[in-house]
């Protein structure tokens, strides 16, 4: 018997959540939608995997055996996916590198030239993510290396090479009353609301809401945007001010927002994360982006 994975994955869901309004949230489905592929799913199997109750969905016998089992079963499948994914790309000669919203800024195009000089066979595809993924799709292996910021979580488990560094900004409504100065103070934003990364990205949200540069204010959230046009519309909406790399300004120029040079926070870095043991191709590729950064 086969049995979808997208059935596996909403069980999953449920098993955790213990309760299908909260496992429908997260899924991003209706609730009716959710308990149909359940009780699919059960049908499939001849086995009940969840006591019904108005407290939630409490896992049976048989469901605990297969909510031990379903996370190997699908990090597997997902595995089995990316290395065919990977073997296509270099079937087709592509070398695959994400991005981060400025991330990829004003080198990348050298850097894609002297790649092409190196490997003429070969093309770079250019992938953005979204800022709920700090790893630009390297976490998941969507991609084969990475333009990054620093910091984020968890960057000690790739290899990074530095290649940029430039001070932050900060973004706000153009009719914001901090806005007529030409140089702000961080200490004088402490109190204004801010647009914010989502909360699961951890420390790369710290680092653009400067908590370290805070001396324990909290910040205040008045939106939570995970890409550029979103962000962008909260700050022109008033939700909030954000710090942005400076050549944010450059790249997001739009009407009703302003850039200010801000003093007190450090500078951001632009980095390429890779994992271990490169091949030849992507050794070229770091190699490239080696020389843009001399």
């Amino acid at each position: 018997m086969d049995v979808d994975t997208r059935l596996l994955r909403y069980f999953a869901a449920v098993a955790a959540e213990g309760n299908l309004t909260r496992a429908a949230e997260r899924l991003y489905v209706s609730q009716p939608a959710l308990t149909k592929q359940v009780k699919q799913l059960e049908r499939e199997l001849g086995v009940e995997l969840f006591a019904r109750s108005k407290s939630g969905m409490a896992l049976t016998g048989p469901g605990r055996v297969l909510a031990d089992r379903v996370p190997g079963l699908l990090e597997g499948w997902d595995l089995t996916q990316r290395a065919v994914k990977a073997e296509a790309a270099r079937q087709a000669k592509v070398l695959r590198i994400g991005f981060l919203a400025s991330a990829a800024n004003e080198a990348t195009p050298k850097i894609i030239a002297g790649f092409a000089k190196l490997r003429p066979q070969w093309r770079v595809e250019m992938r953005q993510s979204s800022w709920s993924d700090p790893t630009a799709g390297l976490a998941g292996g969507e991609v084969d290396a990475a333009l990054v910021r620093l910091p984020f979580a968890g960057q000690e488990h790739w290899n990074l090479e530095e290649l940029l560094t430039e001070p932050r900004c900060v973004a706000m409504e153009a009719a914001h009353p901090l806005a007529e100065r030409p140089v702000l103070d961080f200490l004088d934003l402490l109190d204004e609301p801010f647009v914010a990364a989502p909360a699961e990205t951890g420390e790369w949200r710290d680092y653009w809401l400067a908590v370290s540069q805070r001396g324990g204010h909290p910040a205040r959230i008045g939106a939570v945007t995970e890409h550029p046009d979103d962000w962008l519309s909260a700050i022109a909406n008033g939700y909030g001010i954000a710090l942005a790399p400076e050549s944010a300004s450059r790249f997001y120029a739009r009407p009703g927002i302003v850039y200010r040079p801000v003093n007190g926070i450090p500078p951001t870095k632009v980095a390429l994360a890779w994992p271990d043991d490169p091949g030849p191709v992507l050794r070229d590729f770091i190699e490239t982006c080696r020389a843009a950064a001399r």
